[in-house]
């Protein structure tokens, strides 16, 4: 099961903890042991796409062609909290003065190339500790800020009386949401925290085309072929790439880590490509730089 599965993550939940669902499932209907892992995590209040990374797939995560995010966000002006979310401790109240214009003339300030401070409640690690650990035990300490990329941002809707409003953003890998939420809030002088999240892209995969744990055992019980919608082989996830067959020989070269003689191969371009047996088994990624074809990434033969 060398893929993704397009996985629709539920709220309430962290990111590892739906991968280990997922894999507790697999063991189940298969009988044999599985490996996960994802591309990116998801805080426990968001929902949407998160793709599995199954078995070989894992050891390809950052070669997947689109690396790129999209949300749609809910977030409440007027209070701030200690996590940016609404999962935190309110700290300020502020009264609201700001209307939709003034919402979307702030959001446009963000797109492009910013500077952007990872919150404390977060994954990053300082000092081989992680952020929330030292947050949880009540301590701030200095961050460095990180580029990010805001390709766009709109507003979507308004709930002038609630205060609460709906935005639309894509972003580069790396972009904090609650953070956004926060630093527009600052920007309108009335602050802001986040109350909902849907990641609603991610890799280049679509919330469309997911599918919730529930739905998945349902389709994968019924018998059906329903279940491979939302299951992505690796290779296709790496169309990107151009492809390359090798021969039998070759094939064993390249399964050890061995670069093979270009010139014995079919014309590809410079840089990446897919290496495919001659019955046409994926292999793995190579390098085409110079005469040789590189091993760049080698598909386990086997997995536990």
């Amino acid at each position: 099961m060398n893929g993704i599965i397009l996985l629709n993550k539920p709220e309430g939940i962290t990111s590892f903890r739906a991968g280990n669902r997922v894999r507790g499932f697999l063991t189940r209907v298969t009988g044999a042991k599985h490996k996960v892992g994802h591309t990116g995590t998801l805080d426990p209040m968001a929902t949407g796409v998160l793709p599995l990374l199954i078995d070989g797939a894992a050891r390809f995560a950052q070669y997947l062609p689109e690396h790129g995010k999209a949300y749609r966000a809910v977030l409440r002006l007027g209070v701030t909290t200690d996590t940016l979310d609404r999962t935190g401790r309110p700290l300020l109240f502020r009264q609201v003065t700001c209307g939709r214009s003034d919402v979307e003339r702030a959001l446009q300030g963000f797109v492009g190339e910013i500077e952007q401070l990872p919150p404390m409640f977060s994954a990053v690690s300082v000092g081989g500790v992680r952020l929330y650990e030292l947050a949880r035990r009540g301590e701030e300490i200095e961050r460095k800020t990180r580029r990010i990329t805001i390709h766009t941002a709109q507003l979507v809707d308004a709930d002038e009386a609630a205060g609460d409003c709906t935005i639309d953003v894509t972003c580069s890998a790396g972009t904090y949401i609650r953070t956004l939420a926060a630093d527009l809030g600052e920007v309108l002088g009335c602050g802001a925290h986040l109350i909902a999240l849907t990641r609603t892209m991610a890799n280049g995969f679509a919330l469309a085309g997911c599918v919730t744990q529930e739905e998945l055992e349902v389709l994968w019980d019924s018998g059906t072929k329903a279940a491979d919608e939302f299951f992505v082989p690796i290779t296709d996830a790496l169309a990107a790439y151009p492809a390359v067959t090798v021969t039998a020989a070759q094939a064993v070269r390249f399964g050890n880590g061995g670069a093979l003689d270009r010139d014995r191969a079919a014309p590809v371009p410079d840089g990446l490509c897919r290496v495919f047996s001659p019955d046409a088994v994926f292999l793995g990624l190579a390098l085409a730089d110079g005469g040789e074809l590189k091993a760049e990434r080698i598909l386990p033969k086997t997995t536990d």
